[in-house]
């Protein structure tokens, strides 16, 4: 029972530290997009 119990947490541990560098990743990109974003803005502002 306790062996079943090890491996259950080692799963859930190893799913949910994915899940936090999925989510890094994630953000990291939606904040490059708005840089990029925020870029043409400035680039355009003159018209």
């Amino acid at each position: 029972m306790l062996k079943k119990f090890a491996y259950v947490m080692l799963a859930s541990s190893w799913l949910l530290l994915t899940a936090c560098n999925t989510m890094s990743g994630a953000g990291k990109d939606i904040q490059k997009g708005g840089e990029a974003i925020e870029n043409s803005a400035d680039k355009n502002k003159g018209y």
